[in-house]
């Protein structure tokens, strides 16, 4: 009886065993991203699932993802689904993935978390951040070289987004008598906020607009029904109204993901706070609408060139 016994729980302890899912810390298995909203609701979230695919690719691993987790339940379920899926390396979408992503990153030891714009890492756990004061400088030449009535708006998610003192002092730059109107909506694509704030400026005599947020594309559409200019965001939007957007700051989300990937699957991604730049192809300007003076679509060029060269911008140099 005992020999039998000790079979049956032999039996058991590997059957246990074989249901889990082991996770070899550093070489990629699966992948996971987590977004609040949907994939396809903005041009950022598009932007973090072709990376996924990027991954996928690359990789020959299995990705999945989950949409509209935004609660703290929410994410505990979806972060111990992937890992029963075999899954190492979760993107979280958003910033405020973060603190959720610190308080659950010692439950899964050889699992890496990554999201974006935080301000602490762990030992698995990365945050990404986009050095945007530099984009935000050169959206603000643009503004300052095309406003007729020198009054120039950027409409920002939030206060602390470093493309708007970026955008001032850039617009300062090429038009010292141009002035900045700033508003901050404190949500990403609160576009109903957005519209009255957009009015507010328009009948303030506004011309051109730099919407920092989701709602860019709400903002451009209303820019071109009053004939007004706006710079796009995060991907290029000229596409979206060809006569209103200048240029577009765009930053390459897909690239980022499928770049910190392969540090990881090369036991490089570090727990820590990475930045990145124009020196890093992960932020770029789009084409310039036909509308800019050729000199001056020559001299914007010059100013990317040189600050990927040295760094410095026009006002440091």
């Amino acid at each position: 009886m005992k020999k039998i016994a000790i079979v049956i729980l032999f039996i058991a302890a590997v059957s246990i065993l074989s249901a889990c899912t082991y996770i070899e810390t550093g070489q990629i298995q699966n992948v996971g991203l987590l977004v609040d909203t949907s994939i396809d609701e903005n041009a950022w979230n598009k932007k973090g699932y072709e990376g996924l695919l990027k991954i996928e690719e690359e990789f020959d691993v299995q990705v999945y993802y989950e949409e509209n987790i935004d609660t703290k339940e929410e994410i505990n379920n979806a972060v111990a689904e992937f890992v029963q899926d075999g899954v190492n390396l979760i993107y979280g979408h958003s910033n405020m993935y973060g603190s959720y992503f610190l308080e659950i990153a010692e439950l899964y030891p050889d699992v890496q978390f990554v999201y974006f714009n935080g301000g602490k890492p762990a030992e698995n756990v990365t945050s990404l951040n986009f050095d945007s004061h530099a984009m935000g400088f050169l959206s603000g030449v643009v503004a300052g070289e095309m406003t007729s009535s020198n009054q120039v708006g950027i409409i920002g998610a939030y206060s602390w987004q470093p493309e708007i003192e970026g955008f001032y002092e850039g617009v300062k730059y090429q038009n010292p008598a141009a002035e900045i109107d700033m508003s901050f909506i404190t949500d990403w694509d609160d576009t109903e906020t957005v519209a009255t704030v957009y009015e507010d400026m328009e009948q303030a005599g506004v011309d051109v607009f730099y919407p920092i947020g989701d709602f860019s594309e709400e903002v451009i559409k209303m820019a071109e029904k009053d004939g007004l200019y706006a710079i796009g965001y995060i991907s290029d939007q000229m596409e979206v109204a060809p006569n209103t957007v200048l240029t577009s700051t765009i930053q390459h989300v897909d690239k980022l993901y499928e770049s910190t990937a392969k540090l990881y699957n090369d036991y490089n991604l570090e727990g820590a706070l990475l930045s990145f730049d124009f020196q890093d192809e992960v932020i770029s300007l789009g084409e310039f609408n036909d509308r800019l003076p050729k000199a001056f679509q020559e001299e914007m060029t010059n100013h990317v060139k040189d600050y990927i060269e040295t760094g410095l911008l026009p006002n440091e140099e």
